[in-house]
């Protein structure tokens, strides 16, 4: 890939992050590179020596998009950049970064060799999805990790009817029901049970909240799978239920609401920098490389 016109974009809510975004700059501009950055971050950082570009300019323009932040930066990103093709590198400026993977303290290096054609790609695969009242969309959206369907505050539990392709699967009356990507598998998912898929397992995996029914359990489908999942009774009176799209919410769903989901025919591409494992990210933020001895525990 040529890499002419980089884009930076980053969690501008974090202080002190305007340092490492100049710095980064100078090193895109070293290599002879152009720099835009995205009109947010630039004005809530303050740095202003690069061309300031919205999500739809630096789509058009750039060949590559720095994220610097956490995951949730990333996840932002990826779904206003997902239609672009614009690959993606993530620079963990957060706390977890399973998908902003490079510390930031080894940015400059890995970002030089990627520029230089050091570098493994891989695609994540994207949702799509609406929520229905009858006939009307009330809301629609991209998520690359998640979608989730939720009590929404103290109200009781949900009930869902969840059918694949057209075809009944069952019932369940639960907090809620996660539609995870491979991706999404190490978010909410993996706290509530689920299991971890490799990116590269061509599936979803459904994963009940708190269902009532411990029988109800996670099961993997196909990535092609078409789901429709209708809320067929709130809780309590009072109660309510909300749909994320990631971080998207619609708070106000009522019984009836159906929430359509299957898989976009967008996919988001990442690039890392070479001899990157994705089980090395596992065993760093699951620490799974710790091994725990019974004479480390205290009495």
């Amino acid at each position: 890939m040529d890499f002419k016109t980089v884009a930076l974009v980053g969690r501008y809510q974090d202080s002190g992050l305007d340092t490492p975004l100049r710095r980064l700059g100078r090193v895109l501009q070293g290599a002879g590179c152009s720099v835009l950055i995205e009109a947010e971050t630039g004005r809530n950082t303050g740095v202003d020596e690069f061309t300031r570009a919205s999500f739809a300019e630096i789509g058009a323009q750039a060949n590559l998009a720095i994220i610097m932040g956490g995951d949730g930066t990333m996840l932002a990103a990826a779904r206003e950049l997902a239609t672009t093709g614009v690959p993606l590198i993530g620079i963990n400026h957060g706390r977890l970064g399973f998908i902003t993977d490079i510390p930031l303290g080894n940015a400059d290096q890995a970002i030089t060799a990627i520029l230089n054609g050091a570098y493994v790609q891989d695609e994540r695969l994207l949702l799509e999805g609406r929520v229905m009242r009858g006939n009307q969309p009330m809301f629609s959206g991209l998520a690359l990790n998640d979608v989730i369907i939720n009590r929404a505050g103290r109200g009781g539990m949900i009930e869902l009817r969840v059918e694949c392709n057209g075809k009944f699967m069952h019932s369940q009356r639960a907090d809620g029901l996660i539609i995870a990507t491979p991706t999404g598998s190490t978010a909410y998912a993996l706290s509530a049970g689920g299991p971890i898929l490799h990116p590269q397992v061509s599936a979803l995996v459904l994963v009940p909240v708190a269902p009532q029914t411990l029988s109800n359990r996670p099961i993997a489908l196909p990535e092609d799978s078409v789901l429709t999942i209708t809320i067929t009774a709130l809780g309590r009176v009072e109660s309510g239920a909300s749909v994320h799209f990631d971080m998207q919410a619609l708070s106000d769903c009522q019984e009836g609401d159906r929430i359509d989901v299957r898989r976009s025919p967008h996919r988001v591409r990442f690039l890392h920098p070479k001899g990157y494992s994705y089980f090395s990210t596992l065993r760093s933020k699951l620490n799974w490389n710790r091994m725990v001895h019974p004479w480390d525990e205290a009495d």
